[in-house]
């Protein structure tokens, strides 16, 4: 029995007519090494059935607390049945990629059913080259990229011909009792002042590092004040530069409409270019990002004289706990240098604004975001986060970034070789109507660029700029090398 923290609430809170708040994926197979040489919707039937047990988003849904009076519980569906979220579609010919991202765009606005566990998968037939496609979404009150990746790692293989051997299903987990579950919500009730004051008290020192708050008029010099006597060593830190996300054509408000893009990059040369020119992976990532948006404002002229402010999500995930669950996640800012002309005075800021933020960051932990979701009662959260959603002027930040790293050899499901797996993330009127988001794969960058089909209409071109930028950047790390 689990209940959802105040982070994964917060995903049930924003969604609304032009939010949803699921992450998915989409996953590029060759089928040949199946049976007959394609993948059926009954072999993914029979899979989930098998292995449900060893993922409970797979099977587990919301219970809600009486009247809201508290966060909803998992339980194990007692009805559960894979077939009710499998599901089958194939593209009219020539089935190429952008016939693929407008139907997996199409299924990615569509909200997921709460009544059941929170979770679909299509299997795509149809594409070019003889190749097949799932797409998968999975609410993210319910995961993180990080375990989101372990999912639906459960129903992978090293290798095409394996059948794991596993364990028995344990007894299925239920919610509490309704009056259970109103005695803990007046325990909560009771000691939610201590709770939330002990929030406050973490959080204040770094103010100045959180969206909206740190833009106010002399927020940075009261949170220095505070975390001198909080922190003694904080003189060690480097200051946070304020930032203030500029407007653009994507922080506009988004409708319930999506486009996508994929594509994928060689992970062994963004490792090059990252070891000569003195930056990380993740550097040159956000770094091409930066590029990419420079060059997609310029073509729509409103190129903004400020840095754009990426929100760069962070697992606080750590390994070995059985039957962890749930976000663990916190996010940095970081200001993009998508004002710098020269292509590599632009990654040397780049790569020192993450610097900067990485310290800054491990230095109070990480927890901001947690502790901040939980100030408020979950009765009046809700509502709270969604006025905040549609009302917040200017908006704190630009875009999302994620980085999520994978494995680097191959997989497979049910003998189909998965030959890339594609991102495809949130967006949302607080956080911009344009989300990147990369996972690294079997020597591959693959990356979904999702938007607002009404703000970014020419999505593509983002993908296109991303490829150009890595261009770019290679050759600066030719010359210096």
């Amino acid at each position: 029995m689990a209940q959802l923290t105040p982070v994964d609430a917060n995903f049930l809170h924003v969604e609304g007519g032009t939010t949803v708040a699921h992450i998915g994926g989409l996953g590029i197979l060759d089928a040949s090494g199946c049976p007959g040489g394609r993948l059926r919707l009954e072999d993914l039937v029979g899979l989930i059935r098998e292995r449900a047990h060893l993922a409970k988003p797979l099977r587990q849904k919301l219970a809600g607390v009486p009247l809201g009076l508290d966060l909803p519980y998992w339980m194990d569906d007692p009805d559960f049945d894979p077939a009710l979220h499998v599901h089958e579609v194939a593209l009219p010919e020539p089935g190429d990629e952008a016939q693929l991202a407008e139907e997996v765009a199409r299924l990615h606005e569509t909200p997921l059913d709460r009544r059941r566990p929170l979770w679909e998968l299509y299997l795509v037939q149809g594409l070019q080259d003889g190749k097949t496609a799932i797409y998968a979404k999975v609410h993210h009150a319910a995961v993180d990229g990080v375990l989101a990746a372990e999912t639906l790692a459960a129903l992978l293989d090293v290798a095409p011909d394996t059948t794991p051997t596993t364990p028995a299903p344990g007894p299925a987990e239920t919610a509490p009792d309704r009056l259970t579950m109103l005695g803990n919500s007046l325990v909560r009730s009771l000691t939610y002042p201590v709770r939330s004051a002990r929030s406050m008290a973490r959080t204040v020192p770094y103010l100045s590092d959180l969206p909206m708050v740190g833009q106010l008029p002399g927020m940075d010099r009261f949170s220095r004040a505070v975390m001198s006597i909080a922190r003694p060593d904080a003189g060690r830190l480097p200051a946070q530069r304020r930032m203030s996300a500029p407007p653009t054509p994507f922080n506009r408000p988004i409708s319930a409409h999506r486009r996508l893009a994929y594509g994928s990059l060689p992970l062994d040369e963004v490792k090059r270019v990252g070891k000569v020119l003195g930056g990380s992976v993740n550097d040159v990532i956000m770094a091409l990002c930066a590029t990419a948006l420079r060059r997609w404002l310029e073509d729509h002229h409103a190129l903004p004289a400020e840095p754009l402010v990426a929100a760069v999500p962070v697992s606080l995930r750590q390994g070995g706990k059985e039957g962890e669950r749930g976000n663990e996640l916190s996010v940095m800012l970081a200001p993009l240098a998508t004002e710098v002309a020269d292509p590599a005075e632009r990654f040397a800021a780049v790569r020192d604004a993450m610097h900067t933020a990485k310290r800054r960051f491990v230095s109070h932990s990480g927890t901001w975001l947690r502790d901040m979701s939980g100030l408020l009662p979950a009765p009046i959260a809700g509502l709270t986060t969604r006025g905040l959603i549609r009302t917040t002027r200017p908006r704190p930040i630009n875009l999302i970034i994620s980085n999520v790293p994978g494995p680097q050899f191959p997989l497979y499901i049910r003998g189909a070789r998965v030959l890339a797996y594609y991102p495809v993330s949130v967006i949302s009127d607080l956080t911009g109507g344009l989300n990147i988001t990369v996972f690294s794969y079997d020597g591959r960058v693959d990356v979904g660029v999702i938007a607002c089909r009404d703000t970014v209409p020419d999505v593509w071109s983002v993908m296109s700029h991303l490829a150009d930028a890595l261009d770019e950047l290679s050759k600066l790390a030719a010359a210096a090398a």
